[in-house]
């Protein structure tokens, strides 16, 4: 079950809120003023259970100009975003800015929704539809579904609940849990009998009841109380969900929109950044050295000072290496996206990615200085490492492995792997003293194979555990070795993507199912078996014996449960006949020593031919051995 986080973006008075409304049931205008307004002021919140299973968060943001800081407080962790477009107004300056925010922020997936369809005639769509796909040309809706809604009537909702299905399961990855958990507070009030509670979007890893985390910038330290997912009492928080958390030992004055909730002393506060700054094309203004800005980067909103260090003055269309001086303490990670507006008039400009989070103080027009952000931008050792990692991770190759393909130093590998590991880039397994590693986007290749494989093997296969981990193995993993295989399918498992019954493998989710087709083919094989009594029968003729195309299947389970029990090459019987016969065979041993196989076929009343194939496999399982032509116990 993957967890979304779907977002909406839009001009004012679109239908963003009557939209989510519509597919959920529940309103997002939490104030008043919204209310008695008829407008999304700030950041509205709900949730929606897909129908494929996945779970949604949906973030409604406001659509007017004035509260375009809320807006950008929500686009942090959006997965998806609903580009909302009334039909009988078309793309208006607040759609194209949105559109913006999120190109810079790089949101990559996304559905164009023309709400109010209800209001035009076929001819008009047509423009609106034209126009929509002009203003789209060169960002990541370029090529998005277009569909056109009325939530007044409920026209076309079943569609963008399919769309919205489709893009969950086919183009969104799951975010990575087994990270450093890391949420950006939104929203920060207080309950009565609880104390202080935060909200926001959990970005990476997980958080769990009682875990204790400091609040960046302030750099207070609590304990998680509580955790509310969808509203409902949680345990855990995955990364992907929308999250709310009752903290201990803080006070509501004491925290903010803007702070960040993480593991104690896993981040630095900083006043200043390294940023590769890119202006927009639209853009109606330059950037000069130390202008003064408003820098947007997770939920937080802070002023700066931007000093470009390659030029005196950044126009529209262009992109530099700059360092913002800010005017207040943040704490954020490399690779962190964020957005820029002008300090007066409000606009927004541009935006970037941040290359070091804590650096020191930069020169202007310094070559080396320059030179050191260009490697930091695009790589440093650790790509070649990275490189090497991704071209044999169908080996998950050890540091060793590695360290004779580059013919560097196992110590200069190990550093690489630690930052690539922090990085977020690859999963290290650790198995005595080595550590083995693979690329994740690797890793997410083999989880989707190996997802698809057991779900349509489920499909085909209802009565069965699973698959063998060997079948797995030699599928999508023949090149591993067996230690390091063997850690994997505990990772897998630790994830919830899979679970393991002795040497079966099912998807997480999965159980089997003993319905009636199952029930009717148990009777049948228990009653034919009762019958046969010690006369073993074989799995193919009990399929015959059987009239359903789920004997053979059935009958595994049944084995795999152990109410039946196969004899060899003889046949199969039921755990109870087998029972009888052991315990007969053992009696009679004991009382006299040794057994004949005449002895024994009289004790079963039986013939000499199942007598013998019998004390052969209570020979086999070491309940007897022969002497000569007698068994004695083993």
């Amino acid at each position: 079950m993957k967890n979304i986080i779907i977002g909406t973006a839009g001009h004012i008075d679109h239908g963003k809120t009557t939209l989510i409304k519509a597919l959920t049931g529940r309103e997002t205008d939490r104030w008043e003023e919204e209310k008695r307004r008829g407008i999304t002021i700030d950041l509205g919140f709900t949730y929606f259970d897909l129908p494929n299973g996945n779970k949604a968060g949906i973030i409604d943001v406001p659509g007017h100009e004035r509260f375009i800081k809320n807006m950008l407080a929500g686009v942090i962790g959006m997965d998806l975003v609903l580009l909302v477009v009334a039909a009988d107004e078309g793309m208006m300056p607040q759609t194209t800015e949105h559109l913006n925010i999120l190109n810079m922020l790089g949101v990559k997936k996304g559905i164009v929704v023309i709400t109010k369809y209800d209001l035009i005639d076929s001819e008009w769509l047509e423009l609106v539809k034209e126009d929509i796909k002009e203003e789209l040309k060169d960002t990541f809706l370029e090529n998005a579904p277009m569909i056109e809604v009325s939530s007044k009537t409920g026209y076309g909702l079943d569609k963008l609940i399919d769309a919205i299905v489709n893009k969950t399961e086919t183009e969104i990855e799951e975010r990575d849990i087994n990270t450093i958990p890391r949420l950006p507070i939104d929203r920060v009030f207080s309950i009565t009998g609880f104390g202080t509670v935060i909200t926001g979007t959990l970005i990476s890893g997980n958080l769990k009841k009682g875990d204790e985390v400091e609040i960046y910038p302030v750099n207070k330290i609590c304990k998680i109380r509580n955790i509310q997912v969808h509203s409902n009492d949680a345990n855990e928080a995955y990364a992907g969900q929308r999250t709310a958390i009752n903290l201990s030992n803080v006070k509501k004055s004491e925290i903010y929109r803007g702070c960040v909730i993480a593991p104690k002393n896993s981040m630095k506060n900083t006043m200043m950044l390294d940023v590769k700054l890119s202006i927009l094309k639209s853009s109606r203004r330059i950037v000069e050295n130390r202008s003064r800005l408003h820098l947007y980067t997770g939920t937080s909103e802070i002023l700066c000072r931007v000093v470009l260090l390659d030029r005196d003055e950044l126009s529209p269309g262009e992109s530099c290496y700059a360092q913002l001086r800010l005017e207040e303490e943040i704490a954020v990670r490399r690779k962190d996206k964020f957005i820029v507006r002008f300090y007066s008039p409000m606009e927004t400009i541009g935006g970037g990615e941040i290359i070091e989070p804590v650096p020191l103080k930069k020169k202007r027009f310094d070559d080396l200085l320059l030179e050191e952000l260009k490697v930091k931008e695009k790589g440093s050792s650790s790509d070649v490492i990275e490189k090497i990692i991704t071209e044999n991770s169908k080996n998950v190759p050890s540091i060793s492995d590695i360290a004779k393909i580059t013919a560097l130093s196992e110590e200069e590998i190990r550093l690489s792997v630690e930052i690539l590991e922090e990085e977020e880039k690859i999963t290290v397994f650790n198995f005595k003293n080595e550590k083995y590693v693979w690329h994740k986007n690797y890793e997410r290749s083999i989880e989707e194979s190996i997802e698809k494989y057991l779900y349509k093997y489920h499909e085909t296969k209802q009565y069965s555990k699973g698959t063998k981990k060997s079948e797995i193995k030699s599928r999508f993993l023949p090149a591993v070795k067996q230690t390091v295989f063997d850690l994997i399918i505990q990772s897998f498992e630790s994830k919830g993507l899979i679970k393991t019954d002795g040497e079966y493998v099912s998807l997480g989710y999965f159980q089997i199912q003993y319905d009636e087709q199952y029930k009717n083919v148990e009777h049948n094989v228990i009653k034919i078996l009762r019958e046969a009594k010690f006369e073993l029968i074989k799995l193919e003729e009990l399929a015959v014996m059987i009239n359903s195309n789920k004997t053979e299947e059935i009958i595994s389970l049944m084995l795999d449960d152990k109410k039946l029990v196969k004899i060899g090459e003889s046949g199969i019987t039921t755990s109870e006949i087998y029972n009888d016969a052991k315990e007969k065979l053992v009696e009679f041993i004991k009382k006299n020593t040794k057994i004949s196989a005449a002895q024994y076929r009289d004790l079963l009343d039986t013939n000499r031919k199942i007598a013998i194939g019998l004390l052969e496999h209570f020979d086999s399982v070491k309940v007897t051995k022969r002497v000569e032509n007698d068994r004695i116990l083993f």
